[in-house]
């Protein structure tokens, strides 16, 4: 069933509906308080939060008495959060919150995806020269020619497409800047959007921020192919892009040669857009990846999205890139200059550096992650979970209610708590949280002890109820 969102000023319905994910969150209050209750904890205050009742002069004569209330410091209540309405119905992200308890509770996390091994030296060290060569002011505002040039030419090398480096790429803080530049720089307010859930947080954020409305389209397990007649309903004369993320995060999934041909000529017949977040394209397990840019009468439409961190296990550096037409790439790049105006410029040198490694670096990339994949699932598949199909990613989705929890939240918390593993609940991905509570993804971006531990704690603290 497509399911819509208007990001609007939130109230009544809208206000319910936006709010159910906090609903859930009450029956695990430590993931929604943590933030907050780290902030009332903090042991730096305002002097401000302070008042001392001032004193009269003390006599030091014996019988007279001094009223030692009046030097208690009384402690004021802080005033309440502040947000703009387009945000208050997110919370604190549920990556940082999975982490900060990992930590609290000395869990291997296998929930945020980011590898706990680092990047390849060549790389690193093309970091270090940079930044001893001086390269450490200001970058040009959609980016250091040379990481222009590099994306360019990798692209043409993936996808057989020839973009013009100066107009057709821009260089963003990672993919997620990539990504709220180009919904603030092409979507204006009412526009329609199309999504795929489960969805990367930051899409629906973005759009909130943009106004969009917002129509979800739910993949549904076992294989989380797309229903193309509800898609085809979806669109309208309003619908101004389709989002999607393939390889996808966070169900693995890879979209098809014919899903992808039938997203495109819906966009083709309807005007729209189409913005591609491929950041995983090479994590592509079990089929080539496809880029929606490469498919006839795609190009002009697309906005194509990626980033450095995920093939290079960078992730702290933070270096995306937008690539799309130059009538397109102008809003981009506005909406980029009012943000972060320009990325860390030693670092972009280094990405240059890397994206012009060689095929055998991306293949034996891809060896690796196979073996920590079949890690992890047969180890999930060992410990009693229904596993479903990975293609791509690094990314695996599970099924959880062999266990007898009553939804993905507390499932996650008891097995935090209980079991020292993360895992992420599926059900923040989702319009509406019920279709996602029997799901929780875990990552194998893990080096293979890591997995191998994580499975052995499964196995003796995981038990069905």
């Amino acid at each position: 069933m497509t399911q819509t969102l208007t990001v609007r000023s939130l109230s009544g319905p809208d206000m319910l509906r936006a709010s159910s994910f906090s609903s859930s969150l009450f029956r695990a209050p430590s993931l929604l308080s943590l933030s907050i209750k780290t902030l009332q904890r903090s042991p730096i205050r305002s002097m401000s939060r302070w008042s001392t009742v001032p004193m009269a002069s003390v006599s030091t004569t014996p019988d007279q008495k001094v009223d030692a209330s009046s030097s208690i410091p009384q402690e004021k209540h802080p005033p309440p959060l502040q947000i703009s309405k387009r945000l208050e119905k997110f919370k604190t992200t549920i990556f940082t919150q999975m982490s900060m308890l990992a930590i609290k509770h000395g869990a291997i996390n296998l929930g945020q995806g980011f590898p706990n091994f680092d990047g390849p030296e060549f790389v690193k060290e093309a970091a270090i020269q940079a930044i001893r060569e001086g390269k450490n002011q200001y970058a040009r505002g959609y980016g250091v020619p040379d990481l222009n040039s590099a994306v360019a030419e990798r692209f043409k090398k993936d996808t057989g497409l020839v973009v013009e480096p100066e107009k057709e790429v821009t260089v963003t803080s990672g993919c997620t800047e990539a990504i709220a530049a180009t919904m603030l720089g092409l979507i204006n307010p009412g526009d329609e959007v199309i999504v795929f859930a489960p969805f990367y947080d930051s899409y629906e954020a973005t759009l909130s921020m943009a106004g969009a409305k917002i129509k979800s389209i739910t993949l549904r397990p076992p294989d989380f192919s797309v229903p193309l007649d509800e898609l085809k309903s979806a669109f309208s004369k309003n619908t101004r892009a389709v989002l999607i993320n393939t390889p996808h995060n966070p169900t693995g999934k890879m979209f098809t040669r014919e899903e992808l041909e039938a997203i495109a000529s819906l966009c083709i017949e309807n005007d729209a857009l189409a913005f591609t977040d491929e950041v995983y394209d090479k994590l592509a397990f079990e089929a080539d990846h496809i880029s929606m840019a490469s498919l006839p009468g795609m190009y002009e439409r697309t906005v194509t999205l990626n980033s450095l961190g995920k093939t290079f296990s960078l992730t702290g550096w933070k270096i995306g890139w937008a690539i799309a037409p130059p009538h397109l790439t102008w809003g981009v790049r506005q909406a980029h200059a009012f943000l972060t105006f320009a990325t860390s410029t030693p670092m972009q040198s280094a990405a240059a550096v890397a994206l012009r490694a060689p095929d055998s670096y991306y293949e034996e990339l891809k060896r690796d992650y196979n073996v920590k994949k079949a890690i992890l699932v047969d180890g999930l598949k060992s410990v009693g979970f229904k596993v479903f199909p990975s293609s791509g990613t690094y990314f695996v989705v599970v099924d959880h209610t062999p266990f007898g929890f009553e939804n993905d939240i507390a499932f996650c918390e008891y097995l935090i708590k209980e079991v020292g593993v993360v895992a992420i609940p599926t059900s923040v991905f989702y319009l509406n949280p019920e279709e996602g509570k029997d799901l929780v993804r875990f990552t194998f971006c893990k080096d293979e002890d890591t997995l191998k531990a994580a499975v052995e704690r499964m196995k003796e603290r995981l038990k069905k109820r």
